[in-house]
């Protein structure tokens, strides 16, 4: 079972929303606002990857794809999973399940995994910090660009642990304020290598940088081992 036993949800027009005490679908409030959903990718791809992160987006496409390739037939959970971009890097034979505080994203994202062929994907419109799932459930996190706006982050880190099985990897890209051009703004809360190293080691994480070159961003993995 996927949900667990405190959580209520309801699907509506392909999203699963969460429920509150009174039966009411619950809100969050988008850093950019539903409003602004269908200017996500180019934004990202034409302003935030050239401009704030002084990156390659063709690049980061292939770096994860790299990342990507030899996961299969797995449970995976992405976190703030955006308009979907992850359908085209992910493998289609995985079971997907995206969570993301906007509604608007959610919807592009559930066409382009539609159009990605994957035969088994469910969106979540949720918090990563109260996640719906079970204990245990997931092989797989992955999280793309989006650490730096998820609040504390030794809270997150104990809740994806919560859902990982033993054994299972966390798989993140995000920006980091050692490779960050001077004078250029990232928004949300920019953590180091090291601090981020920190912070998963001490909750029984092998943590891993990536050799890879990609402007202000950071690629790295986390084992989570024994919990």
């Amino acid at each position: 079972m996927k949900i667990k036993g405190s959580a209520e949800v309801v699907l509506k027009d392909g999203l699963y929303y969460l429920l509150d005490e009174k039966g009411k679908i619950r809100k969050f409030k988008p850093w950019l606002g539903d409003i602004f959903a269908f200017a996500y990718d180019p934004i990202m791809r034409k302003s935030v990857f050239p401009k704030k992160f002084k990156g390659s987006f063709s690049n980061h496409r292939e770096i994860l794809k790299g990342e990507y390739q030899s996961i299969n037939n797995k449970r995976i959970l992405e976190i703030a999973t955006g308009s979907g971009f992850s359908s085209e890097v992910l493998n289609s034979d995985n079971s997907y399940t995206g969570i993301d505080i906007s509604a608007g994203l959610l919807k592009k994202a559930v066409r382009k995994f539609q159009a990605h062929q994957f035969s088994d994907a469910e969106f979540y419109v949720s918090a990563a910090s109260e996640l719906p799932f079970c204990d245990g459930y997931f092989d797989t996190v992955v999280c793309d660009l989006s650490l730096n706006f998820l609040g504390d982050i030794d809270s997150f880190i104990r809740e994806i642990r919560r859902v990982m099985k033993p054994g299972s990897v966390f798989y993140c890209s995000v920006p980091v304020p050692e490779k960050k051009a001077p004078g250029v703004v990232i928004h949300g809360n920019l953590y180091s290598e090291t601090d981020l190293k920190t912070s998963f080691e001490k909750l029984n994480f092998v943590f891993t940088r990536k050799p890879f070159d990609n402007g202000a961003l950071l690629y790295f993995n986390a084992f989570l081992q024994d919990k």
